[in-house]
């Protein structure tokens, strides 16, 4: 066989990764700290226009004009994910500050209660579900058509790996992660032929201030799980997100990915 012969001629391109998301707009949700946050600065550093949700209004000011502060084009709003109404009104308000939406993070969620299942108290359970499973499903309504009006984009979910697992005491964040998934699947198939991508990220324990604001988490404990023997950061999570979100990642639809130190292989 001659040199070279049965390889691929295609040639490769380099990605420039300050400029691979230039005049697209992103809207990134729970992006006022920890792994919103990285996402939404990864997202200005590739050239995107970013916009900060959070329920917390004064953080996403703060984060939107702290990224800003880089060069980047960036804007806050309020967003409950557990309103419809809120959710909707935030879409508009991306598309029209920017023009069009591209891309979106739906990463806004809690943690929730420890407790068996026949003790969980009933409130709670309704809303770890409304936030971290109802609120990804009210984003992604009204996410795909104004997707579908921009001519096709790239949606990435914030499951967990306890989409995957399960964990003793906390049957609602588990029930709704593995709900996200199922939910990323079934909007992966329904967005193909539209040119959206759908995939989800499922993170390990990650170093971010809603996992030590858990008055009931033992953080060393946690370490243990994860063979690399320490916990995720933010920024890691983020450079899987920008992946998915990228061209780079143009023929994953429908994946459940994970970013989580080993924690499955186990």
């Amino acid at each position: 066989m001659r040199r070279g012969a049965g390889r691929s001629t295609t040639s490769m391109t380099v990605t420039d990764h300050r400029t691979e998301f230039s005049g697209r707009t992103a809207l990134v949700t729970g992006a006022a700290s920890g792994i919103g946050r990285a996402i939404a600065e990864r997202l200005a550093a590739g050239g995107a226009n970013v916009v900060v949700a959070d329920y917390n209004e004064p953080a996403a000011a703060r984060a939107a004009d702290e990224i800003a502060a880089g060069g980047a084009q960036t804007a806050a709003v309020r967003m409950d994910v557990t309103d419809p109404d809120s959710v909707a009104a935030g879409v508009s308000r991306a598309v029209e500050m920017f023009g069009a939406l591209h891309l979106a993070v739906n990463n806004a969620g809690i943690g929730g209660a420890s407790s068996p299942i026949e003790e969980y108290p009933l409130d709670e359970w309704r809303r770890v579900v409304d936030t971290n499973l109802n609120g990804v499903f009210h984003c992604l309504r009204h996410e795909i058509p104004a997707m579908a009006d921009a001519g096709g984009g790239a949606i990435v979910t914030m499951a967990s790996i306890l989409g995957t697992h399960g964990l003793p005491g906390s049957a609602a964040y588990v029930a709704a992660k593995h709900g996200v998934v199922g939910l990323t699947k079934t909007a992966a198939l329904e967005c193909a032929a539209r040119n959206i991508r759908v995939n989800a990220v499922g993170p390990g324990f990650i170093d971010t201030p809603l996992l030590h604001a858990a008055e009931h988490v033992d953080t060393d404990a946690l370490v243990e799980l994860h063979p690399v023997g320490r916990l995720g950061t933010p920024q890691e999570v983020a450079e899987l997100t920008v992946f998915l979100l990228s061209d780079r990642a143009s023929f994953i639809h429908g994946s459940y990915h994970l970013v989580d130190g080993g924690y499955a292989a186990r």
